[in-house]
């Protein structure tokens, strides 16, 4: 069983490259993608966030009847979604309404980091294995050569290269991930805000419902 694991070794080697090279196309893909579609969203945010700054400055809590018609932004769909529950309902259950939207929306946000954060933790391993079979082949083939350390030395440097591309895997995909929490983090702290701000509202209303 020794001898055929070993004769696997160059197979399994190349295989690992082939895993990390696909491997990084994915992370490069899911990288740009999250990249534009949460900048787009942080914008948005930012831009609900000056607004919702405005608010809190001139104490106008009715301008966020207006605000929720802005239904294009997380937040603005959230606070609609908040301002009908008060009209319909009254206050109570408003936080619980805030919520479950943001649980909701949460997946969206968070989309293909999963994978990321997998490749991150990962991919250094996925090389380390490539290397360690690389080095077994190596030592196979200066067996086969009589003790030749030329072709030893030469195949422990390929044997290194699936350690080196498993790091240039792993590096931009953490790097990746955690820029992309942050954002994330960012947006839901500004839903936050506008629930606190609805709450306020509802309870300045006297949480009445609309007749």
């Amino acid at each position: 069983m020794t001898d055929n694991f070993f004769a696997m070794a160059q197979v399994a080697h190349i295989v690992t490259l082939y895993l990390l090279i696909f491997l990084s196309v994915l992370s490069l893909a899911f990288i740009l993608e999250r990249f534009f579609t949460l900048t787009k969203i942080k914008n948005d945010s930012a831009r609900m966030g000056e607004r919702l700054r405005e608010i809190l400055q001139s104490n106008s809590l009715a301008d966020l009847e207006e605000l929720g018609k802005e239904k294009k932004t997380l937040e603005g769909r959230g606070l609609s979604y908040g301002l009908r529950h008060v009209h319909e309902r009254g206050v109570n259950g408003l936080e619980e309404i805030f919520s479950s939207y943001a649980l909701n929306e949460r997946p969206n946000l968070e989309k293909y980091l999963g994978f990321l954060a997998t490749v991150g933790s990962n991919a250094p391993f996925i090389g380390l294995l490539g290397t360690v079979f690389g080095i077994m082949d190596a030592f196979r083939g200066m067996a086969q050569s009589q003790g030749d350390a030329t072709a030893v030395m030469l195949g422990i440097s390929k044997a290194l290269v699936a350690t080196a591309i498993g790091l240039m895997v792993a590096i931009p995909a953490v790097i990746a991930y955690n820029y992309f929490q942050k954002q994330v983090k960012g947006v839901l702290q500004n839903l936050e805000s506008v629930k606190e701000l609805c709450l306020a509202y509802a309870k300045s209303s006297g949480g009445s419902k609309r007749t």
